[in-house]
């Protein structure tokens, strides 16, 4: 093996050095210094944010790399794609600081930020995996430790039960996913990407049909897709509010990324006799249905998770678009969603910690004692719903221009309702504003003093929502990046 390999993993091989430094830090400081380890690890984290933004030789070297014969595949596009996960991951980090130095977290603080870390460097292999063993176990890591993070606060029974319903989720769609990826190795003889691709060229059995739709299904699971989400709710109610904010996001944008490169370049040769039509469905379902049970939740966690039920499937347009238009799309509105939906569980995670309230009727008249974490929670559900001039409507906007670039009727008729649900889930998310600003109930969530992590992780989640939109150089990067791995639409 060429070790020298490994220096064209700058991302990878960083976080590791993030990771071996907390580990060390966690295990040999002394107990008087434990407290500091949020700060220690958030610092750490940032500045490896940072230096994955500046421009180097190294990342010039690495836009078109095929490392360990072809398994790894390191370009412009997954670059960028780390990039919008490390920017997710590092407002998680800020706001959970407070939480995780509480008393009940002070023997496992640790363990939390290890457990992140790893599942992030498992979403890392997913992103660049070029090979169907290395995606597994790239989403094995990404999965096993969200388990664990969710039934972290152990004296609830809640939390019980939403780390036992994760891991059966865990398993059914890894189980699902694997009798896929059998299916396909018993068609194509290889697991390699670009070989399954060359071979299913011309197929039309009716066993590739079935791979498509277990691997569908496997990843529909890892996205909350319709039909595949009914643990969902369940997993987001019973979960510690960071780890329901980690798993909202990050983990659903590292998947929608990797299902649309396997789509699309193993699959790409079957497209529209196989996938298109499976997927129409799976979105339109997904948009609709999340739609209509959000309506219906009065627990603002579970109703954030509906939401992002829903949002999934406006994530899926990007898939359904099979072009570097609609990949850039899908990674702009990944960005976009990360700002919103952490800005709102901010507000939820500061309330929470303080008072335990959860429902839309603790939030009436918020806005008398609580104006900023009012005006942030406004901010998120305005730019959720995708109303201008917030980061929401541009990502909106692009994701259904990305969509229609193709030009089928199919398409149009697609974004058309995915265009009507928008308008529907206006209501629900203003029900929130309604609740903070309108009702004249008396508050009962009193005036509640932030931390500095909480109150800075929401400042740069308003700042995102109001900027991203406004800043066209974002889209028009990303926009760049995904032009240089065009190849991926090749067989489309």
């Amino acid at each position: 093996m060429d070790y020298s390999q490994f220096l064209q993993m700058p991302q990878e091989v960083g976080l590791l050095l993030v990771f071996l430094l907390v580990f060390i830090y966690d295990t040999f400081m002394p107990q008087r210094s434990q407290r500091a380890l949020p700060v220690f690890t958030t610092v750490l984290f940032a500045i490896y944010t940072a230096l994955c933004f500046v421009p180097c030789q190294c990342v010039n070297a690495c836009e078109a790399g095929s490392l360990f014969g072809g398994m790894f595949e390191v370009n412009a596009a997954t670059w960028a794609m780390k990039n919008i996960l490390n920017v997710g991951v590092l407002l998680v980090l800020l706001q959970a600081g407070n939480w995780t130095n509480s008393d009940f977290m002070s023997v496992r603080r640790g363990e939390f930020y290890e457990l992140l870390l790893l599942t992030l460097f498992g979403m890392f292999l997913m992103v660049s995996a070029r090979h169907f063993l290395l995606f597994i176990i790239g989403l094995e890591s990404a999965s096993l430790p969200i388990a664990a993070l969710a039934a972290f606060e152990k004296n609830r029974y809640e939390s019980h039960e939403a780390a036992a319903k994760y891991v059966f989720t865990a398993i059914f769609s890894s189980a699902i996913f694997l009798l896929g990826v059998s299916f396909v190795y018993g068609i194509a003889g290889s697991l390699y990407f670009n070989d399954i691709a060359s071979s299913l060229i011309g197929e039309q059995s009716a066993l590739l049909i079935a791979a498509v739709a277990f691997v569908i299904a496997g990843v529909g699971f890892k996205l909350s897709l319709v039909p595949f989400h009914q643990w969902t709710a369940d997993v987001y109610q019973g979960a510690p509010t960071a780890v329901t904010a980690y798993l909202s996001v990050i983990s659903k944008g590292a998947a929608a990324f990797s299902f649309l490169v396997i789509l699309a370049q193993v699959f790409g040769a079957a497209y529209s006799t196989v996938w298109e039509w499976m997927l129409y469905a799976v979105i339109i379902l997904t948009i609709t249905i999340g739609n209509l049970f959000a309506m219906r939740q009065r627990n603002l966690k579970r109703f954030l998770a509906f939401s992002s039920i829903s949002q999934a499937g406006y994530v899926m347009l990007g898939v359904i678009a099979v072009n570097t238009l609609g990949m850039a799309s899908m990674m702009y509105y990944i960005l976009v969603y990360i700002f919103s939906n952490l800005a709102a569980f901010g507000v939820i995670a500061a309330i929470e910690r303080q008072t335990g309230k959860t429902t839309t009727d603790d939030y009436n008249g918020l806005f008398k004692t609580n104006p900023w974490l009012s005006f942030t929670m406004m901010l998120a559900m305005f730019s959720l719903g995708g109303i201008p001039p917030f980061a929401g409507f541009f990502s909106k906007f692009f994701i259904f221009v990305g969509a229609c670039h193709t030009g089928s009727v199919a398409i149009y008729v697609l974004v058309l309702i995915a265009l009507i649900n928008t308008i529907i889930s206006l209501y629900y998310y203003l029900l929130v504003v309604k609740a903070m600003f309108i009702r004249q109930d008396d508050c009962v969530i009193p005036a509640i003093k932030s931390s500095c992590g909480e109150r800075a992780g929401m400042i740069l989640c308003a700042l995102g929502i109001i900027l991203i939109g406004l800043v066209s150089c974002i889209y028009v990067g990303l926009t760049e990046a995904t032009e240089s791995v065009s190849e991926i639409f090749a067989l489309i």
